[in-house]
């Protein structure tokens, strides 16, 4: 039996977690959920531990987590959220933070030219170096000589790897995108890695943008996208960006990933939302698309085209909830996808 922990989290998280997990148990796979429903900010406040040595024993035990979402405006800072997904990711090792974005419903884009809406990439993001591995420090603070310093850290292997990640997802194309013109150093490691990487790939149509010229080019033409590959940083705009282009935050799926152990956290990419924590009107599809995600991962391919397809099918019908323009609560969403798997 395969097992796979479960993180519901804060906020929305456990309501959109049920869903997912309700899915999932509809295809009768045999899979065993070990939920440690107790990793939220309330243990946190109250232990000061976000995520125990335990926790980690039996997430690393399993074939993949599911996350929910972590963040409570108890708890101040960011030491709570850092604590459990950084720690997940560096001592996991998942190096790439894959994020596939496609549009399910042309009423659902942002842009006004019919032609241009069909967006369906994904962006492969290093997800373990960049400026967020908390290197720096701030000196006079709080004064008005205040200098506060954060480090980006590049390396050979980080940019090698989740390079090499993004050309074996393709198909068609892969953009590379950085910031080499003003980030000299690491970009020096981007370009060289990037140029034996295209070497190595004929087969590929391959490019480069600056991350300024491809924001707008996401927004200009998506559709000339397939597989976008970008430092840390960089890649979580990008996402949020792409994803708002296809319907918004609370549809977008992603998985952190160790392609060599195949070990994934998947998570849907909206956040704990507190404000709508407890009304059933969160979004469930994000984290039913993780789930899906999941399932790919686990080599259950057919299970997860009929995930997508099912909830392509409620988006269409309006069978979802309001942010995308039908009138379901978050059950009631969940229910609609459940009932349109082929």
């Amino acid at each position: 039996m395969t097992r796979i922990t479960v993180i519901p989290g804060d906020g929305i998280g456990p309501e959109v977690t049920e869903q997912a997990l309700l899915v999932l148990d509809a295809f009768g796979l045999g899979l065993e959920f070990d939920v440690l429903d107790h990793v939220n900010a309330g243990t946190f406040l109250e232990t000061g531990v976000a995520l125990s040595d335990v926790d980690v024993e039996r997430i690393t035990g399993s074939a993949g987590t599911l996350l929910g979402a972590v963040g409570d405006p108890r708890a101040a800072g960011t030491r709570y959220a850092r604590d459990v997904l950084l720690r997940l990711r560096f001592e996991l090792d998942l190096y790439v933070n894959y994020r596939p974005v496609r549009l399910p419903d042309a009423r659902l884009s942002p842009l006004r030219r019919a032609g241009r809406r069909e967006i369906d990439c994904a962006v492969v993001r290093e997800n373990t170096e960049g400026l967020y591995v908390d290197i720096g420090g701030a000196l006079r603070s709080r004064t008005e000589a205040e200098v506060a310093v954060d480090t980006e850290v590049t390396t050979h292997l980080g940019v090698y790897r989740v390079i090499d990640y993004a050309m074996s997802v393709a198909s068609r194309a892969v953009c590379m995108v950085d910031k080499s013109n003003a980030v000299p150093n690491g970009g020096r490691v981007w370009q060289r890695l990037w140029r034996a990487a295209c070497a190595e790939r004929p087969d590929l149509e391959t490019s480069h943008l600056y991350v300024d010229v491809a924001a707008m080019r996401l927004v200009q033409d998506p559709t000339q996208f397939e597989v976008i590959v970008t430092n840390n940083s960089y890649g979580d705009i990008l996402s949020d960006l792409a994803a708002e282009l296809a319907g918004g935050l609370g549809m977008a799926p992603s998985v952190n990933l160790n392609p060599g152990t195949g070990f994934g956290l998947y998570e849907p990419v909206h956040g704990s939302a507190p404000d709508i924590a407890g009304t059933d009107t969160a979004n469930p599809i994000g984290a039913v698309l993780s789930a899906a995600l999941l399932l790919d991962q686990l080599g259950y391919r057919d299970e997860a085209a009929a995930v997508g397809a099912a909830t392509d099918r409620a988006v269409a019908d309006r069978r979802c909830t309001a942010d995308i323009g039908g009138s379901l609560g978050t059950r009631a969403a969940g229910e609609a996808i459940r009932d349109l798997l082929a």
